[in-house]
């Protein structure tokens, strides 16, 4: 009977140890040996309402890689095709990317959202992309060129996320997931469009809710990298004046009226001049304030552009509904929100500090 009891411990014991450990007493095979660790997947429309799952195979090992595409109803299940036609099983732990074509991004993309997000094994951080072009034939291409693409492509994702550059739009699943179910906010991702020369980027994609709905580049892309965030440019050309300022810095102001009815958008900017390449003699400081003039007006008139498609499109990507909430009153409706949004009457103010011209070469240290 004793030995009865303490087999009955041991066992309450152990599942105990189990539960409070979060782990189930099936173990998976994670065997380094025996698994093949996906570091991104591409997915893109198939047929018949179908999609296009896509990979590099095997990813982690120095056999000759290839391209492996599934065309499946559900996302888990191209991972489920991918087992029965590989020797080795597929493991999402190690997964950095997913690149979602165009096509794909304008019909919607929250179901393969809430897979990632319900995923364990994928981490909230890895990158989102949309690329337009057949992302898969590009693959194919650039096994025999870089077998490591994959991981270019990756770092360079990561390297503008850390020194939080505003060169291009870096987007990882758990900020996309906030942008998306917070209110008062729309999503948006990088765009890469395949061209003759490779892979470029082309700019950032606007989403309402779940679907691309608009492309912003050039000069649109750097003025949204400026006044969305705090990060900074290392160059903002404008060629309309033949000019490039450098180590550009922006802090914004919005500012809504009690009525709603107006928004005066102030964007501050300290830069300095990298390149000008016209008539004007920018050491005379009275040409120089000429021209800062001239690019405050230039940027106010883009600005107001680039807000005014944003009303269109009835997204708000910049999050200004937060700019409603007021102490101790109830916050606004998201939909009422953006039917005020629609109709507001905007204004755009930039204050433009740039640097007088000066030989660089002469603060150096004689050596």
């Amino acid at each position: 009977m004793r030995l009865h009891k303490k087999i009955c411990k041991r066992l309450i014991l152990l599942f105990m140890t189990f539960w409070l450990s979060g782990c189930a007493p099936f173990t998976e095979n994670n065997l380094i040996e025996e698994i093949s660790p996906v570091t991104f997947l591409a997915i893109s429309k198939g047929d018949k309402g179908k999609l296009t799952v896509s990979t590099i195979m095997p990813p982690l090992s120095k056999e000759k890689k290839f391209v492996m595409s599934q065309e499946v109803s559900l996302l888990k299940e191209g991972v489920q095709k991918y087992n029965l036609n590989f020797y080795q099983e597929i493991k999402s732990g190690q997964m950095r990317m997913l690149v979602i074509s165009d096509e794909l991004g304008r019909d919607g993309i929250m179901s393969i959202i809430n897979v990632l997000l319900t995923d364990p094994d994928i981490s909230p951080r890895i990158y989102l992309v949309i690329v337009k072009g057949n992302f898969d034939e590009y693959l194919e291409s650039q096994l025999d060129k870089d077998e490591n693409f994959d991981y270019s492509f990756y770092r360079m994702l990561k390297h503008y996320e850390e020194k939080n550059q505003g060169e291009l739009t870096v987007v990882n699943l758990h900020q996309f997931k906030n942008l998306l179910y917070t209110p008062y906010s729309d999503p948006f991702l990088p765009v890469f469009k395949l061209e003759e020369d490779g892979l470029n980027y082309e700019g950032t994609a606007l989403f309402k809710d779940d679907k691309l709905v608009e492309t912003i580049s050039s000069l649109d892309d750097r003025i949204f990298q400026l006044i969305n965030n705090d990060h900074y440019l290392v160059v903002l050309p404008i060629q309309k004046f033949e000019i490039v300022l450098g180590h550009v810095r922006s802090k914004v102001i919005v500012d809504i009226d009690s009525s709603y009815s107006t928004m005066t958008y102030t964007v501050n900017i300290d830069t300095r001049i990298e390149e000008y390449r016209g008539e004007k003699q920018l050491f005379d400081p009275k040409q120089l304030e000429n021209m800062k003039k001239d690019i405050e007006t230039h940027l106010e008139k883009q600005t107001h552009e680039l807000v005014k498609k944003m009303q269109e499109l009835k997204v708000d990507p910049l999050q200004l509904g937060i700019q409603t909430k007021r102490p101790f009153s109830k916050p606004m409706e998201e939909k009422k929100w953006i039917e005020m949004f629609e109709k507001m009457n905007i204004k755009i103010k930039y204050n433009i500090n740039i640097d007088p011209l000066t030989d660089a070469n002469s603060k150096r240290p004689n050596l």
